[in-house]
């Protein structure tokens, strides 16, 4: 189904469902999508800014109504109207990279970062959940600091150890965390996805 889509990964499907359930994607947003190769994820915020688009006069035919950014280590085919950085958003050079990207009217704060990201898994359930929780850390991180104040972060996640202390970690940073399974994450599969809206003021 995908591939008669035109997406390049089923991943698109599980945020498709659950932008369907919590309204993620609204016209003129910037949205960042961390660790975005194959670019599923980047197409499909294209592909609903863009029909957002159509009933903004001041948006050009065929164009989104917001901002998308991608960036991954890995290299990535251009999609449309995404700007896509190969970097590492970590380090100072993708970090500057990606600031000088984001709308100056913003002043460099953006309204959803999504991350997609999952290590590569080794069967060593604790190695694994240390990973995973490492890759939340980056993205709320990232978040924090890039956010609006009512912006909001999706990450994947997997259901299992150390699950527990990624939740509490958002709760710190987000009045509102959600746990969202899609019906297009198989069953068996202990893949979860967290959402964080509305940053908590800082302390």
């Amino acid at each position: 189904m995908a591939q008669k889509e035109g997406y390049r990964a089923r991943a698109v499907y599980k945020l498709s469902e659950i932008d369907e359930q919590d309204r993620l994607i609204r016209a003129g947003m910037t949205v960042i999508d961390l660790g975005s190769a194959p670019g599923s994820w980047s197409q499909y915020v294209r592909n609903r800014l863009t029909e957002l688009g159509k009933v903004n006069p001041k948006v050009e035919s065929g164009k989104p109504d917001g901002v998308i950014i991608a960036i991954d280590i890995l290299p990535m085919e251009d999609i449309a109207d995404v700007s896509f950085i190969q970097g590492d958003f970590r380090e100072d050079e993708g970090l500057a990279a990606l600031k000088a990207l984001l709308p100056k009217e913003a002043e460099g704060k953006v309204d959803l970062v999504l991350s997609d990201m999952a290590p590569n898994l080794s069967g060593v359930g604790v190695a694994d959940a240390a990973r995973m929780a490492f890759l939340a850390e980056i993205a709320l991180d990232f978040a924090t600091g890039h956010l609006k104040p009512d912006g909001a972060l999706l990450i994947k996640c997997f259901n299992g150890s150390g699950y527990s202390q990624i939740v509490e970690s958002f709760k710190k940073v987000f009045k509102i965390v959600n746990s969202r399974k899609p019906k297009a994450s198989r069953a068996r599969s202990s893949e979860i996805f967290l959402l964080g809206k509305n940053l908590k003021p800082a302390k």
